[in-house]
């Protein structure tokens, strides 16, 4: 079957190119004017990636991702947006997106980053490691994006699985940032590793007992992280 492609964007020469395009590259691309009728057409299943412009009439891109996200569809998102500044693709990324191009793009910079994107998608879903990764005294569904906690469950991003499984391959290993980037959003997508970092912190609330002093997730210095291995967690 083909991949179905949400494309939603006001400037409809644009959106046109894209759609003749991504027929020509093997996709079903559906085409939206605004968020509004972008949601309509989510809401009615079956998209396998969105390529969502931020700056639209209306609702803008931000509050579209973050609407999906918050009906626990992990669908990916490309931003697609004549803005270059770095705060907004941090908080592309806070919000719920898993990639980031600026206008005027390489179509096949475009087409190479939503295949990139399926790929990194189809590793998600295999059975790469257990469904249940147990740190410390927490355990994490991996297939459900939740973590039973001290403190009770708590809601995981698919961003933050996505980096526990990267790590929990190589348990007991350090990995550096690089490559933690690359799996989880592919490489050249965000300009520095702080992304990482920031996720790092943000699992870190809720997986270790104290946060300031991580026993699980723990920093390799030089390197990037390590997820300890059962004998180095007690």
């Amino acid at each position: 079957m083909k991949r179905r492609i949400l494309v939603v964007e006001d400037d409809a020469h644009l959106a046109d190119g894209l759609r003749i395009n991504l027929e020509l590259d093997g996709f079903e691309p559906l085409l939206a004017g605004s968020a509004e009728e972008g949601l309509d057409l989510w809401r009615n299943g079956g998209i396998d990636l969105i390529l969502l412009d931020v700056m639209l009439p209306g609702q803008d891109g931000f509050e579209f991702c973050r609407q999906v996200r918050a009906a626990g569809d992990r669908v990916p998102v490309l931003f697609l947006t004549a803005r270059s500044a770095g705060d907004d693709r941090i908080r592309g990324l806070e919000e719920g997106g898993d990639d980031y191009i600026v206008k005027p793009f390489d179509l096949q910079e475009l087409l190479a980053r939503i295949k990139s994107m399926f790929r990194r998608q189809d590793w998600l879903h295999q059975q790469q490691v257990t469904d249940q990764l147990v740190i410390g005294n927490s355990t994490v569904d991996l297939r459900r994006y939740t973590a039973d906690t001290a403190h009770g469950t708590v809601k995981l991003k698919e961003k933050e699985v996505m980096i526990l499984r990267v790590l929990a391959e190589r348990r007991g290993e350090p990995v550096d940032r690089d490559t933690i980037l690359d799996r989880v959003w592919g490489f050249g997508a965000y300009p520095t590793t702080r992304t990482v970092d920031n996720f790092i912190l943000s699992l870190r609330k809720h997986l270790e007992t104290n946060p300031a002093r991580p026993r699980f997730i723990q920093t390799v210095h030089g390197v990037g992280y390590r997820l300890a291995a059962s004998s180095d967690s007690s």
